[in-house]
C-alpha cells in the first residue's frame, strides 16, 4: 500500500485544492475523459471541494457504456445461437439490449461465461474444438492490443472456432466530436492515463491547438486527479492551450510502441457508433481484411437487428456531459444497478453508478431529520 497512499496523502490534497482556490479568478468547465477518473471524483468528493465556478463535467470514457445497443443485441443474437460459448468481461453482462441482457441469456441456457483476459476465451476455444468461441471485444485503445494479440494467436495456430466481436473505440475522435458539438462547453481536457500509456499523447497537441484546449494527461488516484486540475485551471487562467503529463511515471510521449504495431497489424479505423451519442467518424477499430475469418459480425452474419432504447433513459445526454445522473428523472427510481435502463447505471466506470453508490442521490437533510 506504500506507493498507493503515496497518492491519497490528505496533507497534500489540501495544499492541492488551496493552491486551486488560489489560481482561479473565473469559473472554467473541465472534462474529465474517463470513467475511472469519474469514480475517483465522486467516491473521493473532489468536486465538492473545488472553488466555486469550477465544474467538472463527466466525459464518455465509459467503454461498455458507449457500446452500441446495436452491438449489444448482437451479442445477445450470437450468444444464443446452438454450439457457442460466449465470453465476455464480467462488467457487460448486466448492460441492458433492446429488451434483455446477457445474464438473462444465460438464464435462459446459452453458454455465457466470464473471463478475464481475451487469451482465457482463446484457451477455451483450444479446450473446445466442437463448439464455437467468441469474445465480446469493447473497450479504448487500451484493451485492443490484448484483443488483437488474441486474434492473431489464433490465426497462427488455424484455429477456426475462435472469433471476437469487435467494439473498440478511440479517445482523440470523441474528444474532437465533444469540441465541435453545438453544446459544447469543455474549456480544458484531463486525458486518459491508461490511454496514453499505450497510445502516447503525441495525437493530442495537434487537437489542443486547433481547438485552443488545454490536454492534461491524468491518472486516477486523488492526488493525480488534483494534480490535473491544478494543472488544467493554471492554463486557463493564463490563456494557454498546452498538453501537459502529469502521469509521468507511467505515460510518455510515443507510448508502448509494439502494442501499437500489434493493433496496426491486426485493426483498421472504421467509423463506429456511440451509444448515446451517434456516429463518429474514424473513431473506432474493426479487424481488418487479413483477420477478417475471426470477426463475429461476419462469421454469424447477425444482420437486421432492430433496437430500441428506453423511453425513460437520459444516459445519452449523460455521456456527452449535457447533464449529471441526478438530472435524470429515471435515476435512483426506476432505473438503480439492481435494474438499469442505461449502461451508466451498470458499468463500473459509469458516471450514473459513481452517483448512485456513492450516494450523490441521497438528501443528507433529509436524512438528518428522519
Amino acid at each position: 500500500m506504500k506507493y498507493l497512499n503515496e497518492f491519497r496523502d490528505g496533507d497534500t490534497a489540501q495544499k492541492l485544492f488551496r493552491e486551486i482556490a488560489r489560481v482561479t479568478t473565473k469559473p472554467w468547465a473541465l472534462m474529465e475523459v474517463c470513467g475511472g477518473q469519474t469514480h475517483s471524483i465522486i467516491r473521493n468528493g473532489i468536486d465538492q471541494l473545488l472553488p466555486d465556478g469550477i465544474e467538472l463535467i463527466h466525459g464518455p470514457g465509459c467503454p461498455v457504456c458507449v457500446t452500441p445497443l446495436e452491438m449489444i443485441d448482437k451479442a445477445l443474437a450470437i450468444a444464443a445461437k446452438p454450439g457457442v460459448i460466449f465470453c465476455s468481461f464480467g462488467d457487460m453482462l448486466r448492460v441492458p439490449g433492446s429488451e434483455k441482457d446477457l445474464f438473462r441469456i444465460k438464464s435462459e441456457g446459452a453458454d455465457v461465461r466470464i473471463v478475464y483476459s481475451p487469451l482465457d476465451a482463446l484457451k477455451i476455444a483450444r479446450e473446445n474444438p466442437d463448439r464455437q468461441v467468441v469474445f465480446f471485444g469493447i473497450g479504448f485503445e487500451t484493451t485492443a492490443p490484448a484483443n488483437a494479440m488474441a486474434v492473431s494467436l489464433a490465426a497462427k495456430d488455424n484455429l477456426d472456432n475462435f472469433s471476437v466481436l469487435i467494439s473498440h473505440v478511440l479517445v482523440p475522435p470523441a474528444m474532437e466530436a465533444i469540441m465541435t458539438s453545438p453544446i459544447n462547453r469543455v474549456q480544458a481536457f484531463l486525458a486518459a492515463g491508461h490511454v496514453c500509456s499505450v497510445m502516447g499523447y503525441w495525437q493530442y497537441p495537434a487537437l489542443a491547438e486547433r481547438y485552443g484546449v488545454p490536454v492534461v494527461i491524468t491518472g486516477f488516484e486523488p492526488l493525480d486527479v488534483l494534480d490535473g486540475i491544478r494543472r488544467a485551471v493554471m492554463q486557463l487562467e493564463a490563456g494557454t492551450h498546452e498538453v501537459e503529463n502529469a502521469y509521468g511515471r507511467v505515460v510518455n510521449f510515443e507510448g508502448n510502441k509494439p502494442a501499437q504495431e500489434m493493433l496496426r497489424r491486426v485493426f483498421e479505423v472504421t467509423n463506429r457508433m456511440w451509444r448515446g451519442i451517434g456516429m463518429i467518424p474514424s473513431s473506432g477499430w474493426r479487424l481488418n481484411e487479413e483477420y477478417r475469418y475471426y470477426d463475429a459480425e461476419y462469421k454469424f452474419e447477425v444482420n437486421g437487428i432492430v433496437t430500441k432504447e428506453s423511453s425513460l433513459c437520459r444516459s445519452g445526454e449523460v455521456l456527452q456531459g449535457a447533464i449529471k445522473p441526478t438530472a435524470c428523472p429515471a435515476f435512483g427510481t426506476v432505473c438503480t444497478p439492481r435494474s438499469p435502463l442505461g449502461a451508466t447505471m451498470v458499468s463500473s466506470e459509469g458516471a450514473c453508478a459513481a452517483y448512485y453508490n456513492y450516494g450523490r442521490f441521497v438528501n443528507i437533510v433529509d436524512m438528518a431529520t428522519a
